[in-house]
C-alpha cells in the first residue's frame, strides 16, 4: 500500500497519514494480482450489502465496543482536551466517534464574506470544475450528472467551484454550515459504501457519485446557491441530519454527523461566487490534500456587498 501524504494547515508541513484499517484497505484496493482478485470477488458484495454495514454499526454501538476507545486514542495521538466529555464517559465506540467538542475549540473565521470549512478533514479545492485536469489523478474526474442525478443542477455547477473534504475515522465527525444560510430539504440518493481513502479513489474516482449520499441546497446571500453533499463510505450506513429545513442557520451551526466509518463532504458553488484561500489552492495544485479544521477560512465571497 502506497503511503498517503497531506499538508497540515497549522504547521505547514507535509505529513504521512496514519491509516485506520490499513491491512483491510490494502487487501481490497491494493494492486498486487491476488489483491485485485480478492477485490474483484469481494468488494462489490461487501460495499453493496447494507446488512454488513448495519451489523458492523450495531457492534460499534454496544457497550463491549467501548474497550477500543482508549487504545484508539493512544494509537492515533488524539487530543482529548478538546472533547466535551471525558473519554471514559462514552457508552460505546460510536458515542466516542460522534463526540462533540468543547465550545470555542473551533473558532470561526470572521466576516460574513468569509466561508468556513465545514469539518475537520483533508481538503482539495477546485476553482473551476470544468477546467480541472483531474481531482486526485490527472485525467480522472467524476460525472456531476451522475453525482447529482439531476441534469439541470449539473449544468448549473459545471463551471463552478468545488470542495472535496475527506474525513478519516480519527476526525471529529460532526459537520457544520459554512456561512449564514437557509437549507432546503435534504435529498437522499442510496448507493453502496466504498472506501473514500485515496487508494480507493485513485482506482475509481466515480466512488463519490456511486456511494450513498445526501444533497442539500443552501440558499445564501453572500455565496449564491451552494450544494452541500454528505457522502457515506465504508461502514457509514447512517448520515444524520440535525437541522430543520427552511430555517435560518448561522455560520458554524451544526448540520449533521456521520456514524462510524470514513466519509466525505462535497461543496459545489456557482461560477464566480467564491475565491478559495491561497494555501488551499497551492496544496490542491500539487494534488496534495490539506488537513484543516472546522471553522477555519475556506475562502471569500466574490459577490458585491
Amino acid at each position: 500500500m502506497r503511503n498517503i501524504f497531506y499538508i497540515d494547515r497549522t504547521s505547514k508541513k507535509e505529513e504521512k497519514e496514519a491509516v485506520y484499517g490499513q491491512f483491510f484497505l490494502k487487501i481490497l484496493y491494493g494492486n498486487h494480482w491476488y489483491e485485485r482478485l480478492i477485490s474483484f470477488f469481494v468488494l462489490p458484495f461487501y460495499s453493496r450489502c447494507s446488512l454488513i454495514s448495519k451489523l458492523y454499526g450495531y457492534i460499534q454501538k454496544t457497550s463491549l465496543s467501548k474497550k477500543k476507545i482508549i487504545p484508539f486514542i493512544r494509537k492515533f495521538g488524539m487530543d482529548t482536551s478538546e472533547f466535551l466529555e471525558s473519554p471514559l464517559s462514552f457508552a460505546s465506540f460510536n458515542d466516542f466517534f460522534t463526540r462533540r467538542l468543547k465550545p470555542g475549540v473551533r473558532p470561526l473565521a470572521n466576516g460574513n464574506d468569509v466561508a468556513v470549512l465545514p469539518a475537520d478533514a483533508r481538503y482539495l479545492v477546485y476553482p473551476n470544475i470544468a477546467a480541472s485536469e483531474g481531482f486526485l489523478v490527472k485525467g480522472k474526474k467524476f460525472s456531476l450528472e451522475k453525482l447529482l442525478e439531476d441534469y439541470s443542477l449539473a449544468k448549473k455547477y459545471r463551471e463552478g467551484s468545488m470542495v472535496l473534504a475527506r474525513l478519516c475515522p480519527t476526525d471529529y465527525h460532526r459537520f457544520h454550515f459554512i456561512c449564514n444560510c437557509v437549507p432546503g430539504v435534504p435529498k437522499l440518493i442510496n448507493g453502496p459504501l466504498y472506501s473514500v481513502n485515496p487508494m480507493a479513489l485513485i482506482r475509481n474516482i466515480e466512488i463519490f457519485s456511486e456511494n450513498k449520499r445526501v444533497i442539500t441546497e443552501l440558499r445564501t446571500k453572500n455565496f449564491g446557491d451552494v450544494l452541500y453533499i454528505d457522502v457515506g463510505a465504508t461502514h457509514v450506513g447512517s448520515i444524520h441530519q440535525t437541522f430543520i429545513p427552511e430555517e435560518h442557520y448561522a455560520k458554524g451551526d451544526e448540520k449533521g454527523y456521520f456514524s462510524f466509518g470514513g466519509s466525505s463532504l462535497i461543496l459545489l458553488f456557482e461560477p464566480g461566487k467564491i475565491e478559495f484561500d491561497q494555501d488551499l489552492l497551492d496544496a490542491s495544485n500539487r494534488r496534495l490534500e490539506m488537513r484543516a479544521l472546522m471553522g477555519q477560512s475556506l475562502g471569500r465571497s466574490l459577490l458585491p456587498f
